[in-house]
């Protein structure tokens, strides 16, 4: 880039310069960027939960435990007795849900098994109606 300091022609008169002024274009370009950047809302990679406050009231009684026990081949275990069937664990599970003070469900899987029947467990549990649901023994996938 170069700038034109003289005239050539020897007339005294300065020459019109042919170029556009970018000066005040990249100005407004540069307001409008910083504008954008402030009107974008923050992108937070985290879950926004609504926790209780407070201590919790202690528990007048023990909470009745239910363990699901997730075998490597898909079989599943009510406190240790086999299902024979799916029907079985449906039975199980809307029992236990319609009890007027739910146990607690815990689902323990095997390490090897597939996630599909624990898919399968939890959605029932959901489907049915069980609101004390949980997941145990999760240490032992962490790698």
């Amino acid at each position: 880039m170069g700038m034109n300091i003289g005239s050539g022609n020897g007339s005294g008169e300065p020459e019109v310069m042919m170029d556009i002024n970018t000066t005040p274009l990249i100005d407004v370009m540069l307001v409008l960027i910083i504008m954008l950047i402030i009107t974008i809302p923050i992108q937070l990679h985290a879950v926004n939960l609504n926790m209780p406050a407070g201590n919790p009231p202690p528990p007048l009684k023990e909470p009745v435990v239910v363990t699901i026990d997730i075998d490597f081949d898909g079989t599943i275990l009510w406190n240790g007795e086999s299902l024979p069937t799916r029907d079985a664990l449906q039975a199980k599970l809307s029992q236990a849900a319609s009890l007027p003070d739910q146990p607690e469900v815990h689902v323990r899987p095997n390490k090897l098994v597939e996630y599909k029947y624990v898919a399968e467990v939890l959605a029932e549990s959901q489907r049915l109606g069980v609101t004390k649901l949980g997941m145990v023994g999760n240490e032992q996938f962490v790698k």
